[in-house]
């Protein structure tokens, strides 16, 4: 069969598409093999070959060599008619029989194109896939060319990339034409071919927009340790250098603040604090919620919690419009924030004090030490073990077992106040750390590979697994 444009066709392909040789010749021989089954016989065995030098599609039909009648001409020959074409074989032996004129109709021949076009269009899919895949994590610039039911499709030159209405930053308007800059999140392969997702409110986002913009930060002179945004509002990024001669926080910013300028403008206005990152959490955690002042922060390490203690005064920057600085905070830093009012605080101690020294064996100044063990009233102290009064107030045993004692006993005494009345809660603001727009770098010194624990809801776990999406590598 020969083809004489065949082998043109076959370079022209390579050519405009990009696709390799061997695989659109790969293509035709598969493609005429289906057509020679389909045509002879599925039971038979084919095969197609290209040969290269005279341009032609060989088309051969194996069959068994067999004594005596055939039974199934389609896949046996008999052992004499075989000699005739091969004088070496023997019976058992499988014969190949080029097929010189397999007389094609017009309906083979437009199945055989249809094989073809798939295989070429499968083999461009793949092609495109692996461009972009390995692409993926980078900053990618594309044309808006139109919406579809919300998405916007952005054109790359080779492929389209889709924004997702959940990706763009809240109160964002494009228009046909507008170029647009996005994070290349994932790359997929779906039956229409590979989707290329990319996102302007994931954190990364801000991480590669600083990338492109702070060359201290292109050499690896500063490093991002941890990124947290709500997007088209406020954002914060934690910075870290081993050059003590640089400020890593001042080369962020730029000179007259030039340089985090341009992303704030890329980014709609977020405004973005830019944090200087410690190994020791609490103190990254008292950066990371500035501009207010912190008095001190209380570590839970087993929960994962840090309590956060500031004057009244301070409450409203620690928390921040609508809770936002403590929620960022929390997202930076991985852990639960608590942030309590110091005279909020100090009244609970003082009416747990009162509580605890209703007891006789108790003294104030031995109360203050229950009361920062974590036992605030009666109840506490007749539910605890002896070993664990002791650990608190360092006394004998005997003391510990009397103290218990005389709680228990308070307890059956009408006079005697079991527990603090009910007061408001001193926690002003909470924020869990969301991974949906955060990103941690892995470091074992900050505690962020602490135990997750019961104490994460499904949500919030799923959230949290989302960080692989985020993070650095």
């Amino acid at each position: 069969m020969n083809f004489s444009e065949l082998g043109k066709v076959i370079e022209q392909l390579g050519k405009d598409r990009g696709i390799q040789k061997e695989v659109v010749i790969g293509a035709i021989e598969q493609a005429f093999m289906v057509t020679a089954r389909k045509k002879f016989g599925i039971q038979g065995e084919y095969e197609a070959r290209y040969n290269q030098e005279d341009g032609e599609i060989e088309i051969f039909q194996y069959k068994n060599v067999v004594e005596g009648d055939v039974k199934d001409p389609i896949v046996e020959i008999n052992h004499d008619t075989a000699k005739e074409l091969d004088e070496e074989c023997v019976i058992g032996d499988q014969l190949g029989i080029k097929l010189d004129d397999p007389k094609f109709t017009r309906v083979d021949i437009q199945t055989a194109k249809q094989i073809i076009f798939q295989k070429v269009r499968d083999a461009e899919r793949e092609i495109l896939f692996a461009e972009f895949k390995h692409r993926e994590g980078e900053l990618i610039t594309g044309i808006v060319r139109r919406y579809e039911r919300g998405n916007v499709i952005i054109d790359l030159g080779k492929a389209d990339a889709i924004l997702t209405r959940k990706e763009i930053i809240y109160g964002e308007q494009f228009k046909t034409g507008d170029r647009v800059q996005a994070y290349l999140s994932e790359v997929v392969m779906t039956n229409r071919g590979p989707e290329i997702r990319v996102s302007r409110t994931s954190p990364m986002f801000l991480v590669k927009l600083f990338e492109a913009e702070v060359p201290e930060i292109q050499d690896g002179t500063i490093e991002i340790k941890a990124a947290a945004r709500e997007p088209g509002h406020r954002a914060k990024i934690a910075v870290s250098t081993v050059d003590r001669d640089i400020d890593p926080v001042g080369a962020c910013v730029g000179m007259k603040g030039s340089r985090v300028q341009n992303i704030v403008n890329e980014l709609q206005g977020e405004k973005i604090d830019i944090v200087k990152w410690h190994e020791e959490v609490t103190v990254f955690v008292k950066n990371a919620l500035a501009p207010s002042e912190i008095t001190s922060i209380n570590m839970n390490k087993e929960d994962h919690i840090l309590d956060v203690i500031v004057e009244e005064d301070q409450l409203s920057l620690a928390i921040g419009r609508r809770g936002q600085n403590v929620r960022l905070a929390a997202m930076l830093s991985g852990w639960k924030v608590n942030i309590i009012s110091k005279s909020k605080l100090q009244e609970k101690v003082r009416v747990a004090v009162e509580n605890l020294v209703q007891l006789g064996t108790v003294a104030e100044a031995t109360a203050q030490m229950f009361v920062q063990s974590g036992y605030m009233s009666v109840v506490d102290l007749s539910a605890a073990e002896a070993e664990e009064i002791q650990k608190a107030v360092e006394c004998t045993p005997e003391d510990a077992l009397a103290i218990i004692a005389e709680a228990v006993a308070a307890i059956e005494n009408p006079d005697i106040e079991n527990e603090p009345a009910e007061e408001d809660e001193i926690i002003s603001a909470s924020a869990v750390p969301s991974q949906r727009m955060g990103m941690i770098k892995d470091s074992g010194s900050t505690g962020a590979e602490g135990e997750e624990g019961d104490k994460f809801s499904d949500a919030e776990r799923r959230l949290r697994e989302e960080l692989a999406a985020f993070k650095l590598k």
